[in-house]
């Protein structure tokens, strides 16, 4: 039984929108477009009109997202910096004796 389970997971294909947002989630993640806070989207013929209109509609409700639509079809997506505010952490738990240094 245990064997049907896994065979079942393994043949379950993924849906055009989690392909194309895999895709998406690698070329934001990419060290360049992190160094950049942008990156440039290009649609594949292989995408789906269905997942490229959902994706771009979950994009563009994102706070901090910016899009931009090229006039070649691409889409060129910008997040703002993080605020320094936003990076700091509680520094007496994440280094042991920071509370004796007045950090």
């Amino acid at each position: 039984m245990a064997k049907k389970k896994i065979q079942q997971q393994e043949s379950r294909e993924l849906a055009p929108l989690e392909k194309l947002g895999l895709r998406v989630s690698a070329m934001i993640g990419s060290p360049k477009a992190q160094l950049e806070r942008q990156a440039r989207i290009h649609r594949l013929d292989s995408d789906t009109d269905e997942a490229w209109d959902g994706l771009m509609e979950l994009l563009g409700e994102t706070d901090g997202l910016h899009l931009e639509f090229a006039a070649d079809g691409d889409v060129i997506v910008r997040w703002d910096a993080i605020a320094d505010d936003d990076r700091v952490a509680d520094v007496e738990k994440a280094v042991p004796g920071a509370e004796e240094l007045n950090c």
